[in-house]
């Protein structure tokens, strides 16, 4: 393969096999659906579905000091980990930019796992790791994982193992491999797309199909990234290169602010730049309602009065709330119902602020 070429994950030919379309995206081949995205986002939130979330870049930090690497570069609290416990949160630089976003889990024995959107971070962690007694190794191909997500997720994976699944906490993981359809799994109770969820890393890629099938046997419906984007958007979630590029953003512009922990004992790059803009944030970040017959573009400016006052990051036709988006404004312009315009094509829409995220607004479902 050549390093142009789109990895292809474990799952990739017996999702093909069955139907699934696939998408270059991040030097990733994605799966994109199986064509009917009305079936696969009504799985997504009322009943069971399964997707191939193996293109997550993910990283094996290993060494005494791997938990605190960890902490080097994130914004949430990863010296305060438990074993079997993750944290999302923002992966920084030294001005208290995002970089990208994601999750720190603690494996324990002197390992942490992290993951997160982008790929390309070797330079990155070695920068930022260079004076720590820790080493990293990038594990995605070796590690491919499936997301089964939806009300009836905890019941279809738990007819799959003997592992006791209801006891598995929102966050929290099973540190140790367990069997789930005959084959071994890291299980955890973690996810994308605003519902209760669990995520199955392999240990073997050779056992993607067998566990591909059984999930699907089970009852969960398969679907793609075209069905969980108005799911994401819908629950204010972001994706890195949709949403923001690198260096760009700082996580108070998506609202982040519970995940940067500047009371937490470790230091990470950018705390002090963070700390200095915590208390009044310049940017929001909102659900935007319109009424159009198109849909803007990622990216669209927001203006009010002409003045450029912010940016619709991603937009989607809603099965559930119709044309939306959610955007990074200028905080003053933030309160629900304040009107903006937003640009499509050489017009301009109005646009509505409404609360974020949009569907299921104090984020109960995934904690169910």
């Amino acid at each position: 393969m050549s390093d142009d070429e789109a990895i292809r994950t474990a799952f990739h030919d017996v999702t093909a096999a069955q139907g699934g379309t696939h998408i270059e995206d991040g030097g990733w081949m994605w799966l994109e659906g199986f064509g009917d995205l009305g079936k696969e986002y009504s799985a997504i939130r009322d009943d069971v579905a399964v997707w191939d979330v193996s293109p997550l870049n993910k990283w094996d930090l290993r060494g005494p000091d791997a938990l605190a690497a960890a902490q080097r570069v994130f914004s949430n609290d990863a010296l305060g980990l438990a074993v079997g416990q993750a944290r999302y949160g923002a992966f920084l630089d030294a001005d208290g930019l995002m970089v990208d976003d994601g999750t720190v889990f603690n494996t324990g024995g002197g390992h942490c796992w992290v993951m997160t959107n982008g790929k390309d971070h070797d330079g990155y962690f070695g920068e930022a790791f260079e004076d720590l007694d820790a080493e990293f190794e990038w594990i995605a191909p070796a590690m491919p994982h499936l997301g089964v997500i939806g009300p009836r997720s905890r019941e279809v994976v738990q007819k799959l193992t003997d592992a006791d699944v209801g006891a598995l906490r929102y966050f929290r993981f099973l540190p140790d491999p367990v069997k789930v359809a005959g084959v071994e799994v890291f299980l955890s109770r973690t996810g994308f797309g605003g519902e209760l969820g669990f995520e199955l890393f392999l240990t073997d890629p050779a056992d993607a199909e067998e566990l591909w099938n059984a999930v699907v046997e089970a009852g969960a419906t398969p679907f793609g990234a075209e069905a969980i984007e108005p799911a994401r958007i819908e629950a204010g979630l972001i994706v890195t290169d949709y949403d923001y590029e690198a260096h760009q953003r700082t996580p108070f512009d998506f609202n982040l602010d519970r995940f940067v922990r500047l009371d937490a004992p470790g230091d990470f790059l950018g705390k002090e730049k963070l700390s200095e803009v915590a208390a009044n944030p310049p940017n929001r970040f909102v659900t935007l309602r319109y009424d159009a017959e198109a849909l803007p573009e990622y990216g669209a400016a927001v203006t009010k009065d002409g003045e450029e006052v912010g940016v619709l990051t991603s937009p989607t036709d809603s099965p559930r709330f119709g044309k939306i988006g959610v955007a990074v404004i200028r905080t003053d312009l933030a309160p629900v119902g304040t009107t903006v315009q937003v640009a499509l094509g050489d017009e301009t829409v109005d646009a509505t602020v409404d609360v974020l995220p949009i569907y299921d607004t104090n984020k109960e479902r995934p904690r169910a």
